[in-house]
């Protein structure tokens, strides 16, 4: 339903989060070269718990080439220098969300080629730097799903 793109992601056991997070709501793991790790790392299958086998995780050379081989039309940055609260942008499926490397973010460049309107923020107190990544993509991802109903979510 969604795409999470993680750029460069540097730390195993928030990438394990992502990736069972993803196999949890429906969405598809996208990574971005270079890694900080190996995907077969203890450290990331630990987190991950071997939900890896249960949802797509791809890595890809650039962004670009992310976007255009899915044929993604729209996407999103998510920057604590993103200029829309997260939950005020109005999502659809098949739209993608790219979060930044934990110790750097998103290079400038990489956020100024997205429409103002989709760069993405979360709400923080003020003089704190960031949420860890696992819980941002958390918080984007539920709040994509929550406008698209919870399609496809178990009942209990």
């Amino acid at each position: 339903m969604f795409h999470i793109i993680l750029y460069q992601p540097e730390i195993p056991p928030n990438t394990g989060n992502v990736i069972r997070l993803c196999a949890n709501a429906g969405a598809q793991l996208q990574l971005i070269r270079p890694l900080g790790f190996e995907l077969e790392e203890s450290r990331v299958r630990r987190a991950g718990l071997d939900y890896h086998e249960m949802t797509r995780v791809r890595a890809w050379d650039s962004l670009d080439e992310c976007l255009d081989s899915l044929k993604i039309s729209r996407w999103f940055a998510v920057s604590t220098r993103g200029e829309t609260r997260y939950d005020q942008a109005a999502f659809v499926a098949g739209d993608a969300f790219v979060f930044g490397p934990e110790t750097r973010g998103l290079p400038a460049e990489t956020l100024e080629r997205c429409p103002p309107d989709r760069r993405l923020f979360l709400p923080m107190y003020p003089d704190n730097r960031s949420l860890n990544l696992s819980n941002a993509v958390a918080v984007v991802a539920f709040e994509a799903w929550r406008q698209q109903g919870f399609t496809g979510a178990a009942r209990r």
